[in-house]
């Protein structure tokens, strides 16, 4: 059957769940939760659990239905492909037909690890998998939960984030549940996601060619190090879409953000009058900034602040990004003015989620 662009694969109120949360509190919490979500996996139920990014919302990458079930929980486009998670190299076979000897060589320096290779999809996976591509996104998480979850499935185990569609990624268990609860079986407590922002995707285009196709937590200066010199980084074509988070919508607030994007200096000086601006049209004003803009604010500004951490320190910015996206979207501000560190290393990844989370953007 074919659907058209954006359609949503299942009901937009999917079925109602009962969801059952695990708490991680110690080692002897360990083996019972992946037994159970091991069990909910291989039954064809889902499970959000933590990965080294963000938390997954995992099904049978290999199950029609399961994964379906992905799409009308999180009321996802149906062509918008999904990540497969495995346990490593000796599992790609299960979902990927070939690997080109780059992809090869990017597995061996990150794999396990926040990178996601586009490779040709081996006809086991579920189709809706790949939204109608003949490839597919695959990754090997390096977070030990997710590790457990995955050997004790014994299924190769797709797992976009654990959010609605479009919304903020989720970074704890409790950002899933907001957004989740009575829609998927169970979800794992194992605490905040370390990197905070998603992993890094790249198709091969050639022997000497990659392309990335989103920006995350494994920067293009990383990968350029792995690859060695002749071998060519571009970035994805505007109209693309061969992997997830390419959508021009996504990661965004229910709050209108308006996202500035410049040299520190300029873009924090119109960041402020922007903000100051909406509070002379008497608009409730928040602000996610950098410990140096909070900084620079005057006393008594009046506006709703989060901070997201020193500009220095991109790691602390990405892994903060997410939730500070959803606290601020509860502080019943009208407007969301926002900006990035410098595009380059993380930044890129930062400057990438902040403009597709925008309702509007200000490049200077």
């Amino acid at each position: 059957m074919t659907r058209p662009p954006g359609a949503i694969i299942g009901a937009m109120s999917p079925p109602r769940r009962h969801t059952r949360v695990l708490h991680i509190s110690g080692p002897e919490d360990i083996a019972a939760a992946v037994s159970e979500a091991a069990a909910v996996l291989r039954a064809g139920g889902l499970v959000a659990f933590p990965t080294e990014t963000v938390y997954g919302l995992g099904a049978n990458a290999l199950d029609d239905a399961a994964v379906a079930s992905i799409f009308a929980a999180k009321e996802r486009a149906a062509d918008d492909p999904l990540i497969v998670h495995i346990t490593g190299l000796a599992a790609l076979g299960d979902v990927a037909s070939a690997c080109p000897p780059l992809a090869l060589r990017l597995a061996a320096h990150f794999w396990p690890g926040p990178l996601t290779l586009v490779l040709p999809r081996s006809p086991r996976v579920a189709a809706a998998v790949s939204a109608g591509l003949e490839t597919v996104a695959v990754r090997v998480p390096s977070h030990p939960l997710a590790r457990a979850i995955l050997e004790a499935a014994g299924l190769p185990i797709a797992a976009p984030s654990a959010n609605r569609f479009t919304r903020a990624s989720a970074t704890t268990a409790a950002h899933v549940l907001e957004d989740l609860d009575g829609r998927i079986d169970l979800v794992i407590d194992g605490g905040p996601a370390e990197a905070g922002i998603e992993s890094t995707v790249v198709a091969i285009d050639g022997p000497n060619r990659v392309v990335l196709l989103r920006a995350g937590a494994i920067t293009r200066e990383q990968l350029a190090a792995a690859l060695g010199p002749g071998v060519e980084i571009t970035a994805a074509g505007p109209r693309e879409k061969r992997s997830p988070g390419m959508m021009a919508k996504h990661y965004a607030p229910r709050t209108r953000l308006v996202y500035i994007a410049g040299s520190a200096d300029s873009a924090r000086a119109r960041l402020f009058a922007e903000a100051a601006g909406a509070i002379q049209r008497d608009q409730r004003v928040a602000l996610l900034i950098s410990a140096e803009d909070a900084a620079a604010l005057a006393p008594g500004h009046g506006y709703t602040v989060e901070t997201l951490g020193p500009e220095d320190d991109p790691q602390a910015i990405a892994h903060q990004l997410f939730a500070a996206l959803r606290t601020i979207d509860h502080a019943g501000a009208d407007v969301i003015f926002a900006r990035s560190p410098a595009p380059s290393g993380l930044g890129a990844a930062i400057h990438d989620r902040l403009s597709r989370a925008a309702t509007e953007a200000i490049v200077l």
